[in-house]
């Protein structure tokens, strides 16, 4: 299907939400293709603050040292055409954001205030321009909540630790049954943090993509887009 490009007076900007191993970067990532808008990931930007401060021992217990190294961070997601890139003060990290390492401690980063405070006005002021598809946990609640389309992307624990460990398993030895142990204990993170926990927006349309296909997500959400777009004629 062809792509559509949209004229500055009529784009929009479009939240996806989900857990962890929904699928939220890819489908947004593909979204973003098909409407030529901008993608933003925002869990990049979050992986990106925890690599930072786990390479200098600064563990997120101690909030005040964290929010001090990370003051004069400077990230960047540029496109590419084999996907996002990501730099850390010039330094490309793409890869080493996506280690166990950081999986394990990235939602304990994610719930320092400062913290979120900083990378969230960074986000929004990414949206302000109109015509952006960002992915996270907070985005249509928190970060966009005045985006024209909201989605909610879920599937079960057993299929989102699927996901996860075809991406993963060429890092290193990890288990499907630790996985699934890992993704549920970051539910229960995400869903039970006191600042910006994961929960649906009210007006967001909820998609159970468990079998679903990548590009059955696609089509879904960019037609929720196409029919937005139409009404604002």
């Amino acid at each position: 299907m062809a792509n559509v490009t949209s004229t500055s007076s009529d784009k929009i900007n479009i939240a996806i939400d989900g857990p962890a191993g929904a699928g939220k970067s890819t489908i947004a990532r593909k979204v973003a293709g098909k409407l030529s808008y901008i993608y933003v990931d925002t869990g990049a930007m979050y992986r990106a603050a925890t690599w930072y401060c786990l390479k200098f021992g600064i563990e997120p217990e101690k909030e005040e040292d964290v929010l001090q190294m990370v003051s004069d961070l400077v990230i960047e997601l540029i496109p590419g055409a084999n996907g996002q890139r990501v730099l850390v003060n010039g330094h490309e990290v793409t890869e080493a954001i996506r280690s166990l390492a950081v999986n394990a401690k990235v939602s304990r980063y994610a719930q320092i205030e400062g913290l979120r405070t900083k990378l969230v006005s960074i986000q929004q002021q990414m949206a302000l321009r109109k015509g952006v598809v960002m992915d996270g946990r907070d985005i249509g609640t928190m970060v966009l909540p005045d985006a024209e389309v909201k989605v909610f992307m879920t599937a079960t624990v057993e299929e989102r630790a699927l996901r996860r460990y075809k991406e993963m398993k060429e890092q290193g030895e990890i288990s499907l049954e630790q996985l699934m142990r890992d993704i549920a204990e970051r539910d229960r993170q995400d869903e039970q943090r006191e600042i910006s926990p994961l929960r649906k927006a009210d007006d967001a349309t909820l998609l159970d993509t468990t079998d679903m296909t990548i590009d059955e997500v696609v089509e879904a959400i960019v037609s929720l887009c196409r029919t937005i777009e139409r009404e604002r004629i």
